[in-house]
């Protein structure tokens, strides 16, 4: 950012000098470092939940057990959460949240809002926790360090890059829409190409986004919150970090199945 537009209107409403130009940076850097340490801070609340469901969810005592997925014996908490109905409400229970969150984030106290992302944090970990059931624990830490490395290198170059990626936004919307649509197809026909060829297509969709999304936030500050501060430019940061952090897991998820190695 140190060269940003030297013609960039400040909120003063002259042309900015390098003086504005410089405030505007050092904001914009603080702007986005709170969005990343939100981002991160649920991620991080997503894997203990998840982590946290599994251990209480499974033990090692066949005679304990109530049930059986593959080679884990569960618990009546692990059947309950993984085999009976109350499976369909964490399931669905974050796609919910982040609507409500979505929609009613301009009428919510950041502080409000933020516990409403640290829940749907929380939430989301429980709904992923049954991928420990599902491949082994060395492959997840490695697909998510993977993940990790390639959000971190589309996120910089988001950032950095002098390429407006505007127009990349409807096509990769189309691509999300075309996942979701497959994705449900297949909830029918069971079809392992289908679902393979769902990921790959997932995987470049989720990249492309992490990419669009990180420069939409970088130029929704500069020609908006900059100059707005206050709850606006938090409750900015919140949806920013809920964008970026669907966009990790989504990316984590599929890669997973592309290069997770099944328990």
């Amino acid at each position: 950012m140190s060269d940003l537009d030297r013609n960039y209107a400040s909120p003063f409403g002259r042309v900015a000098g390098r003086a504005d130009a410089a405030t505007v940076d050092a904001g914009l850097r603080a702007y986005m470092l709170r969005i990343y340490n939100y981002m991160s801070i649920g991620l991080a609340i997503t894997g203990l939940a998840a982590l946290g469901v599994y251990m209480a969810s499974v033990t090692g005592d066949p005679a304990a057990g109530v049930s059986k997925i593959g080679n884990a014996y569960l618990t009546q908490f692990g059947y309950a959460m993984f085999v009976s109905p109350l499976k369909w409400l964490f399931i669905l229970a974050p796609l919910v949240m982040v609507f409500a969150i979505s929609a009613g984030i301009n009428r919510l106290a950041p502080s409000t809002a933020q516990i409403l992302f640290w829940v749907f944090s929380a939430l989301m970990g429980i709904s992923l926790s049954s991928i420990f059931l599902v491949y082994t624990h060395t492959s997840i830490v490695r697909v998510f360090f993977i993940t990790a490395a390639t959000f971190g290198a589309l996120s910089l170059y988001g950032y950095t890059t002098k390429r407006d990626m505007t127009g990349m936004g409807s096509f990769l919307f189309m691509g999300l829409i075309g996942i979701v649509l497959a994705s449900l197809v297949n909830l029918f026909l069971a079809s392992s190409m289908l679902q393979f060829i769902v990921s790959v297509i997932g995987v470049f969709v989720f990249a492309g986004l992490t990419a669009w999304d990180t420069q939409r936030l970088k130029n929704e500050y500069i020609y908006g919150y900059a100059s707005a501060g206050g709850d606006v430019a938090e409750r900015a940061a919140i949806t920013g970090a809920l964008s970026l952090y669907l966009n990790f897991i989504n990316l984590f998820t599929l890669l997973l199945q592309l290069l997770g190695q099944r328990d």
